[in-house]
């Protein structure tokens, strides 16, 4: 041990490999503090250059590497064993934005940035990047490509794959495969950066990316209306893509048993209605012209909306700061559920037109399983994608009910795939839904996704026990 990271310290630096458990703590955990592993050492290179020597030290001596970004994630995905014997590879510190191509629409930027850094650099040159999660001060475009993060614009600008145009990558021997070619067209064989994005670093290290940008808009505005059900909801944004068309960029739908969360644990965020409806759907809408139109056509959709009954109440911002007081009630959903005490995440994607029929029938499931717990759901319903977590029923024993994970997942996820869904939608498979996922994958499926492991990472030292089971 002792050589190797004298090895790892002459290849970035003493400064750069951590092994005291006190410096390693935040590395061996994830942000929901659900899983505690155990490094031989964190190893913190500066380039691409030092990663590459890093992979190859680690290749020749058989260690295995958890490649890490601003370790936000949710499902256990860059977490090491608890053997002691794997490296986290943090990649914190490739933090450059190397280009910037306004006429191409296009940023090349290292894979430590952080989303909020990219955001405000394209800003700063007169452009849009996107891309935009809750977690976006702390989280790096590295780890948004290894999860193939979505978000809350996906309905207009897509995930983070339809986002790339490029990569960069460190294979697990060490070689730097310079894919970084910004271009929409390239049909010069198989579309290799597509292996990477999503792979939650099973199959060499993202260190850099060619994205892309946008023009700004000239006008944004928010609403956020009450409706008596998710069928109106489908209804709705139905109605918004046809009104809007690309002018829409974000559905979000919100629970009504979210409420009373946002007010206990943040008492400052005023919901806007005063009466409880079932649910309430924040929707945004772009406008390259200008505010007028927007607002034309964002009322002519709510009119319509109110005169049908599909909205029975709603509010839409007047300024920045009010449209930002109905993004915080979205944003702290997640949170005030983890304070409000245990509770059981579901990351779920499915057809927009089954999404109520689904939401229906599961809740009845739950209620029957685990009397008195209660399902707090919200999400993407413009892509389809729900967060419909279950919550420990007020004053039960919090281990008992997390022993319950497995029971209620598979009550969930079989009722996901009956309604032909995903298990994981935007938050990884990681470690929390890697033995999920093959219960409900094809055996071929499953052997094709072997298949591509085995070529791409031969040793099988790349964030072992992620996505897919050892061999």
């Amino acid at each position: 041990m002792t050589d190797l990271v004298a090895a790892l310290r002459a290849l970035v630096g003493d400064a750069h490999v951590l092994t005291l458990p006190d410096d390693m703590a935040a590395y061996n955990t994830d942000w929901r503090r659900k899983y505690l592993g155990r490094a031989r050492a964190v190893v913190r290179p500066g380039s691409t250059a030092e990663v590459a020597a890093v992979m190859a030290l680690a290749h020749d001596r058989g260690v295995a590497v958890v490649p890490q970004g601003g370790n936000t994630g949710l499902s256990g995905g860059a977490t090491p064993d608890a053997y002691g014997q794997q490296l986290v590879l943090n990649l914190c510190r490739l933090n450059r934005i190397r280009h910037i191509d306004a006429a191409n629409d296009t940023v090349v930027v290292e894979a430590g940035v952080t989303l909020q850094a990219l955001q405000d650099a394209a800003r700063g040159a007169g452009r849009l990047f996107p891309l935009s999660l809750a977690a976006q001060g702390s989280c790096t475009v590295g780890g948004n490509l290894a999860t193939n993060a979505g978000g809350t614009a996906v309905l207009r600008y897509g995930n983070m794959r339809e986002l790339t145009l490029g990569l960069e990558v460190v294979t697990p021997d060490g070689q730097v495969w310079n894919g970084l070619r910004a271009l929409r067209k390239d049909n010069t064989g198989y579309d290799l950066k597509q292996l990477y994005i999503g792979s939650e670093g099973s199959l060499g290290v993202i260190t850099a990316a060619a994205l892309k940008l946008f023009a700004p808009p000239r006008a944004t505005l928010t609403a956020m209306m009450a409706l008596p059900s998710l069928t109106d909801a489908v209804t709705l944004l139905t109605q918004a893509r046809l009104e809007l068309g690309p002018a829409l960029t974000a559905f979000e739908v919100i629970s009504n048993a979210c409420v009373p969360l946002l007010a206990r644990h943040f008492p400052a965020l005023r919901w806007p209605f005063a009466t409880n409806h079932p649910l309430a759907v924040l929707l945004e809408v772009s406008d390259h012209h200008g505010e007028a139109g927007a607002r034309d056509a964002l009322e002519r959709v709510l009119g319509l909306a109110m005169d049908v009954g599909t909205v029975v109440d709603g509010v839409v911002a007047e300024s920045l700061s009010q449209s930002r007081q109905l993004w915080a009630l979205r944003e702290h959903i997640s949170e005030a559920q983890g304070l409000d005490g245990p509770h059981i995440k579901h990351d779920i994607s499915l057809p927009a037109s089954h999404v109520a029929a689904f939401v229906g029938d599961a809740e009845v499931l739950v209620a029957r399983a685990a009397p008195g717990a209660r399902v707090a759901w919200f999400g993407h319903l413009g892509d389809g994608n729900l967060h419909f977590n279950v919550l420990a029923p007020p004053g039960s024993n919090a281990a008992a009910f997390a022993e319950r994970q497995p029971e209620i997942n598979r009550l969930v996820h079989d009722q996901v795939v009956a309604f032909q869904g995903s298990i994981s939608a935007e938050h990884g498979l990681g470690q929390l839904r890697r033995d999920e996922n093959a219960r409900y994958k094809s055996e071929l499926e499953l052997a094709l996704m072997q298949a591509v492991k085995q070529a791409l990472d031969p040793l099988g030292l790349m964030n072992p026990g992620k996505v897919i089971s050892p061999q």
